[in-house]
């Protein structure tokens, strides 16, 4: 069973800009690479083919990935959301309880995902712990550090 994964239009627009550039210039460049390794001679003892090779069964391998992840991809409609909780394409401000630390976060699917860029994936032990949650309630979230507790204070879009 393939797994659905929901993607903002620029965050799948950038999935399927990735694939066409290994399907185009990667390959082209493994051939190239391939090519190059056959013409220096005997291929049972030739390291050079033997890598360029293996980038092909990795590349081709990649390509698979992202071939499934784009097909099963679906696009939100920012209209659909309901702001009332939290869920994908929310952005959250939390508060840290134990410290007072606030912070914002937009959840977003995990290949979009991007701390500097304040997206946290949902999959993650934060984005799991404020799935479903109110501004107001709080949140007691298991994470690697330890267990933290924060607190909604708005979610919007």
């Amino acid at each position: 069973m393939a797994k659905v994964a929901y993607y903002t239009k620029e965050g799948l627009d950038k999935l399927k800009s990735e694939l066409n550039e290994l399907k185009s210039k990667g390959r082209a460049d493994i051939a190239k690479q391939i090519a190059e390794a056959r013409d220096k001679g005997d291929l049972s003892e030739n390291a050079e083919y033997d890598a360029a090779k293996d980038a092909q069964g990795h590349l081709e391998a990649k390509i698979a990935q992202l071939e499934e992840v784009v097909g099963n991809a679906r696009v939100i409609d920012e209209s659909t959301i309901d702001t009332s909780k939290v869920s994908i394409l929310s952005t959250v401000k939390i508060k840290n309880k134990k410290n007072g630390a606030v912070f914002t976060y937009t959840l977003v699917s995990e290949e979009e995902a991007d701390l500097k860029a304040g997206k946290i994936s949902l999959q993650s032990p934060i984005g799991k712990g404020l799935l479903g949650k109110k501004a107001g309630e709080s949140a007691k979230i298991q994470t690697p550090g330890g267990e933290m507790e924060f607190e909604i204070l708005e979610i919007g879009l």
